[in-house]
């Protein structure tokens, strides 16, 4: 009898051996692939941050929405936007009231009184949306502001985000994007340069990447099939000819935002200056007139650079600059202001300078400031080949 106890005795520390043994394998292995993957401290951080966006959301939100995301929709929510968050509004947008007014009636109006046409089953917002023009013209500026004024989230989607080298990962990736939108509905998936992801097909396609667009594709289609699903696909694009047939049919909503008019350009230039400081001689008129062919995102550098340019002739003219010298001393004097009394510094910059323009008040934008920022960009962009005399189109 006691060698049938030992014999048992020794299969049994056998087992265990064998077991600890194969626990300790199993996590070490675990532990080695994850700190082989480069992308894992990225997806940490990722998985962080959408922890912390999910708070914010999770008074709105069911808690089983929130709680049963898996690790790949993790990762999306990190480049999630509430709509809390957006500074962007209708606002903000100048020049295109015409398009803005055909976003609210097909688009938003129809999210945010979904009960008033609960019968219809015509009267429903677009699964997709695309908006497409040269580029600088506002149209991330315009998915922003839909967004906002709709109250729906906004998966700002970073198309790099779903490469992976691990085979199958990037379809789960893809996968994510659906699962996650429809969980805190209503939201738009918001893909910029979307040109770049779902251009049309070719058999000189990497698999992988061909078989991320097929399943991507089916997915959006499969939000068709859910009549209450509040999920919006919205890209961005200034090549809409490089799009895949099968993309445009799913984006029926389609919105060409073009290079502002004569009058769409003043509205923009009083927009972008309507805080700004202004000599009475600025003509609005007359800027909008000389700026042919230039974009939204042109016209704001232009007075950006503007009111830079007023900074240099402030540093150059020598009566402003003792003016400054003597305000700021003042405030040295008062204690209001830090460091040296010196009359620049190291870096060029006058100590107590910004207690100096606030006694003398910011120096005006001129139309001078405008103009000569006009000719600098103009100088450029025909260096660059941007524009020409014969005007290319942009797109």
């Amino acid at each position: 009898m006691s060698g049938v106890n030992v014999s048992r005795n020794e299969v049994v520390q056998f087992v265990l051996r064998i077991s600890l043994l194969s626990i300790v394998t199993y996590y070490s292995a675990k532990w080695l692939i994850r700190n082989l993957d480069p992308s894992n401290k990225s997806k940490k951080k990722a998985i962080e941050h959408a922890e912390d966006i999910l708070r914010k959301l999770s008074p709105t939100l069911k808690k089983s929405a929130v709680q049963n995301l898996n690790e790949y929709e993790m990762v999306i929510a990190s480049h999630l936007i509430v709509p809390e968050n957006i500074s962007e509004s209708w606002d903000s947008i100048a020049g295109l009231d015409h398009v803005c007014e055909e976003i609210k009636e097909s688009l938003v109006f129809p999210v945010c009184h979904r009960d008033m046409f609960a019968g219809s089953a015509l009267y429903q917002p677009p699964k997709g949306v695309l908006l497409y023009g040269p580029p600088g013209c506002g149209k991330t500026l315009i998915a922003k502001a839909t967004a906002k004024e709709a109250g729906m989230r906004f998966i700002n989607l970073d198309v790099a985000m779903l490469t992976d080298k691990w085979y199958g990962e990037s379809q789960k990736l893809a996968s994510a994007v659906f699962s996650l939108a429809v969980k805190i509905q209503p939201c738009i998936i918001f893909i910029d340069e979307i040109d770049s992801f779902l251009r049309a097909r070719n058999s000189s396609d990497h698999e992988a990447t061909a078989m991320m667009k097929t399943q991507f594709m089916m997915l959006w289609d499969g939000l068709n099939t859910e009549s209450d699903t509040t999920v919006i696909v919205m890209g961005a694009t200034n090549r809409p000819q490089d799009l895949d047939k099968a993309i445009l049919r799913r984006m029926p909503a389609q919105f060409h935002i073009g290079l502002p008019s004569e009058e769409q350009r003043q509205k923009i230039l009083q927009l972008v200056l309507q805080k700004e400081r202004l000599s009475p001689e600025v003509d609005f008129g007359q800027l909008a007139r000389l700026t042919n062919g230039y974009s939204g995102s042109d016209l704001k550098e232009i007075c950006r650079n503007a009111s830079v340019h007023r900074v240099r002739k402030v540093m150059k003219s020598k009566e402003m600059m003792a003016a400054v010298q003597a305000a700021a001393n003042k405030a040295h004097a008062n204690g209001t202001a830090e460091g040296s009394t010196k009359m620049v510094n190291g870096n060029g910059v006058v100590p107590g300078a910004s207690q100096a323009f606030q006694e003398l008040g910011t120096p005006a934008i001129t139309m001078e400031d405008l103009t000569e920022s006009l000719r600098s960009m103009k100088h450029s962009k025909y260096t660059t080949g941007v524009m020409s005399d014969a005007r290319i189109d942009l797109d």
